[in-house]
C-alpha cells in the first residue's frame, strides 16, 4: 500500500501567524439549542440534551496550509485577467513532487537561480513540466515560536520565474511565505527605496502565471523525488487562495 505523508499544518489559534484568526468551538449542548431552533423542537428532544458539535472560524483564505492563486499577486497575469483559485485547472494540483532541501542556508536567506540549479544537480534531477517543487527549510518545526513568520528561506523573483520557465505551475514552501521574510524585505527597502523589493517573488506572477503553496509541513519525511503530491485547493469563488490538505503519496 502507498504511504501518505501529511504536508499540512493545522488551522489553529496556537500557530504563530500574524494574520488574524479566531475559532469558537460550539459544544454538543449548544448544538442541541441550535438544532432545536432549526427543526422546531426543544433541546430536551435530543439525547441528554446533546446535539451536533461545530466550529465558527474567522480567518483569511491565507491561513494554514493554502494555495495562492494568480489573482493574489496582481489583477493581471501575462497580460490577461488573473485567474482566481476556483478557475485554475485541477490537473495542476496532483503531480510528481520534488523537495529541494535548503536547511543548510541561514534563516532569511534568499534563494537564487543558481542555488536552485545547484541543488537539482546535487540530487541528480531534471525538472519536467507540472512537477510540484517544494522548498524545505524546516521552518514548520518552529511554527509555535513568536518569530515563525520570519525564519524561513525565501525565493527570489528571478528563481521563481526560472521555475515557471521550466514548466512549473505549482511551487511551495514550509515557511510562512514564499518571499524572503517581510522584516528583511522591509529593511532592504528602507535602506535603499526602490521598486521590486517588497513581495518581489509574489509580483513575479504579473509576468508569468503560477501558484504557490505556503505553510507546508513535514518535508523532512520525504525523499527528494519519486512521489506524488496532492494539493487541491478549496473552491472559493473569486478567491485569491484556497486552503489545502496537502499530502504526499509514496508508493
Amino acid at each position: 500500500m502507498a504511504r501518505i505523508v501529511d504536508l499540512s499544518v493545522s488551522i489553529e489559534e496556537d500557530l504563530k501567524d500574524p494574520l488574524p484568526f479566531s475559532i469558537r468551538f460550539e459544544t454538543h449542548e449548544e448544538g442541541a439549542e441550535f438544532g432545536a431552533k432549526l427543526v422546531g423542537v426543544t433541546p430536551d428532544d435530543f439525547p441528554e440534551r446533546k446535539g451536533l458539535a461545530g466550529e465558527f472560524l474567522t480567518l483569511t483564505s491565507h491561513a494554514g496550509t493554502h494555495v495562492d492563486a494568480p489573482w493574489h499577486y496582481w489583477p493581471t497575469s501575462e497580460g490577461k485577467p488573473s485567474r482566481t483559485i476556483d478557475e485554475l485547472p485541477l490537473e495542476w494540483f496532483f503531480n510528481d513532487g520534488v523537495v529541494l532541501d535548503f536547511t543548510d542556508k541561514p534563516q532569511g536567506f534568499t534563494l537564487t537561480v543558481e542555488d536552485i540549479q545547484e541543488k537539482l544537480r546535487q540530487i541528480d534531477y531534471e525538472l519536467k513540466p507540472y512537477d510540484i517543487v517544494m522548498i524545505r527549510s524546516d521552518a514548520d518545526k518552529k511554527r509555535y515560536q513568536p518569530n515563525y513568520s520570519e525564519i524561513h528561506v525565501g525565493v527570489s523573483a528571478e528563481a521563481t520565474l526560472w521555475l515557471i520557465e521550466q514548466g512549473i505551475k505549482v511551487m511551495g514552501t514550509d515557511g510562512w511565505g514564499w518571499d524572503t521574510p517581510l522584516s528583511i524585505q522591509a529593511q532592504d527597502y528602507k535602506q535603499n527605496p526602490r521598486p521590486g523589493v517588497l513581495w518581489a517573488a509574489h509580483f513575479a506572477g504579473r509576468e508569468k502565471e503560477y501558484c504557490q503553496i505556503e505553510k507546508l509541513a513535514n518535508l523532512d519525511q520525504l525523499p527528494a523525488f519519486g512521489f506524488k503530491v496532492s494539493v487541491f485547493p478549496v473552491k472559493i469563488r473569486g478567491g485569491s487562495a484556497g486552503w489545502t490538505r496537502a499530502v504526499a503519496i509514496i508508493d
